[in-house]
């Protein structure tokens, strides 16, 4: 759903996949979006998407790009290669990969994945939902873009039942948040069909229930949206 007006002198951000393909010896891959141009709007995009992928893959957070976290990804790795060379261990994965979900005038979403796999029963992986502004590129909390937060939350809480409801696992409210109410999830923002709230692995239910991911309708939630 994009709503730019033909007669708005703005110019919206342009974007471009961009893949890097080095020889690590991890298992390393990475397909990310980025603003095109040297303009500061993609200047302040490009940077606030590479600094969330550092945030997310949990490395130290005065790196200044991607390239820096891979390197020390790898590195890590060669460094266990050399202190264990008995560990039959499969090799380390990093995978980091975005998708622009939606652009407006007022509002870039762009969802974040990231898969990591250190060893051990299974890899780690999340999914960001990092929200800009689109006119100037600065990063959204959920207040910018939501009014009335509580009352947010109660039609949350209906879709979020509902979506229960359609699935087949015949789970309930009791199966999700550790025992404690309903709440919102740290991830929110805005999608084709709607506005998407998704639950990280772990952050309401165990690792077997993976992903809780819904939306509600933006004809439902327009009353509390500040930013179209």
């Amino acid at each position: 759903m994009l709503l730019f007006s033909c007669s708005s002198e703005f110019k919206p951000a342009t974007f471009e996949t961009v893949e890097i393909n080095e020889n690590f010896d991890a298992d390393i891959t990475v397909i990310y979006e980025r603003a095109k141009g040297n303009d500061d709007l993609s200047q302040a995009i490009n940077k606030n998407i590479e600094q969330a992928m550092i945030y997310e893959v949990g490395r130290d957070s005065t790196y200044t790009d991607v390239m820096s976290i891979l390197n020390s990804f790898n590195q890590e790795y060669v460094d266990f290669k050399k202190d264990f060379p008995d560990a039959s261990e499969p090799k380390w994965e990093l995978q980091i990969e975005t998708e622009k979900t939606y652009q407006s005038e007022d509002i870039i979403t762009i969802a974040i994945s990231i898969y990591q796999f250190e060893g051990g029963a299974h890899g780690n992986d999340q999914i960001r939902l990092l929200n800009l502004n689109a006119k100037n590129g600065a990063i959204l909390r959920h207040e910018d873009f939501i009014g009335n937060i509580e009352g947010f939350e109660t039609l949350a809480k209906t879709y979020f039942l509902e979506n229960l409801e359609n699935q087949k696992e015949n789970l309930t409210m009791e199966d999700y948040f550790f025992g404690k109410p309903f709440h919102l999830p740290e991830n929110i923002g805005y999608g084709d069909e709607g506005i998407i709230l998704l639950y990280n692995v772990y952050e309401v239910a165990s690792y077997a229930q993976g992903y809780t991911e819904f939306a509600i309708p933006y004809d439902k939630a327009e009353s509390f949206l500040k930013m179209n």
